[in-house]
């Protein structure tokens, strides 16, 4: 692979496109496992130790390595060498978020706002230090809305911005020799859209009868299909099935508020320099709020790519 210019994010972008068809994984995709290292990499954040996020790239070592909620993302981040490799100037914490959301656009979602200027720790004990304990930051499938509310919560994520980051589970699927558990959300794994919502409310889903953990499973279009307890307590929850039954009827509205909400997600715990969009994320956590219900810092303006999924991501 080639190197690209310093700073040319956009033939970042094409490297990542480059490499996202891979025949033997999964769906012949590494779309799904990109968007999840992103997820990962950037849910461990925590408003009030002021800890966690993208920034540092600490999955490269232990414990967050080992953490059996990452299981599985070293193919992500294998995926990722040769790009990591021709471009020496990117980090890897900002080549996982680009990558994460090149994926979600190039599978047919919304284009999510980005920046760089994220740094890597140079040592496990340079992670270590400044991230301390970041175990069981992470959404259990096994559990309820409770447990929804207090993992996102603690990032400052309202329940608006809970459903549409749990619309990602319309990409990829479970492994059991990764989480336990096992199967795919949706018909087409590797295709972005408001079908998981649509799945959610329709009256298909049984207990799955198998010696794995606990799951609902379903056959839509002749695919075998599941959903974990997480996922059903979105419409088992009445203000969380609020947002599921208005992504159901309108994908357009999804796209905005997931791509706001990622948006927001992998900007959390990344320290720059105060300006634009990392500001607005700042004040938009600590209130709770999603970021087109946040004022702009200093002028008291709304969300400044509030107007649709195609504004440009770099603001």
């Amino acid at each position: 692979m080639s190197a690209v210019k310093e700073g040319n994010f956009d033939g970042i972008r094409e490297q990542v496109r480059g490499i996202m068809k891979q025949p033997g994984y999964d769906d012949g995709s590494a779309g799904p496992v990109f968007v999840r290292l992103a997820w990962h990499a950037s849910g461990n954040f925590s408003l009030v130790e002021h800890t966690g996020g993208s920034n540092g790239a600490g999955m490269r070592f232990p414990p967050e390595s080992v953490d059996p909620a990452n299981a599985g993302l070293h193919h992500a981040i294998s995926f990722l060498l040769p790009i990591q490799a021709a471009n020496p100037w990117l980090t890897h914490s900002d080549l996982w978020t680009l990558a994460g959301i090149t994926a979600i656009e190039a599978m047919g979602g919304p284009k999510i706002p980005w920046e760089p200027g994220r740094t890597d720790y140079s040592t496990a004990e340079a992670a270590a230090d400044h991230r301390g304990d970041i175990s069981s930051r992470l959404p259990d499938g096994a559990l309820g809305a409770d447990h929804i509310r207090e993992v996102f919560g603690r990032m400052g994520f309202s329940d608006r911005e809970i459903v549409a980051l749990s619309g990602a589970h319309a990409l990829g699927r479970c492994h059991e020799d990764r989480s336990g558990y096992e199967g795919q959300w949706v018909v087409n794994p590797i295709r972005f859209s408001n079908q998981y919502f649509k799945l959610l409310l329709r009256d298909i889903w049984k207990p799955r009868e198998w010696d794995g953990p606990f799951q609902y499973e379903a056959t839509v279009a002749g695919t075998k299909l599941m959903m974990l307890p997480t996922d059903m307590a979105l419409v088992q929850d009445s203000e969380f099935k609020v947002w599921v039954e208005k992504y159901a009827a309108d994908q357009d509205l999804f796209f905005k508020d997931f791509a706001m909400a990622f948006g927001k997600l992998i900007e959390l715990g990344v320290e720059r320099d105060d300006t634009g969009f990392a500001q607005l994320v700042k004040k938009s956590a600590r209130e709770g709020k999603p970021l087109d219900q946040t004022a702009k810092p200093g002028n008291g303006g709304g969300c400044p790519f509030a107007g649709g999924k195609k504004r440009d991501a770099k603001l």
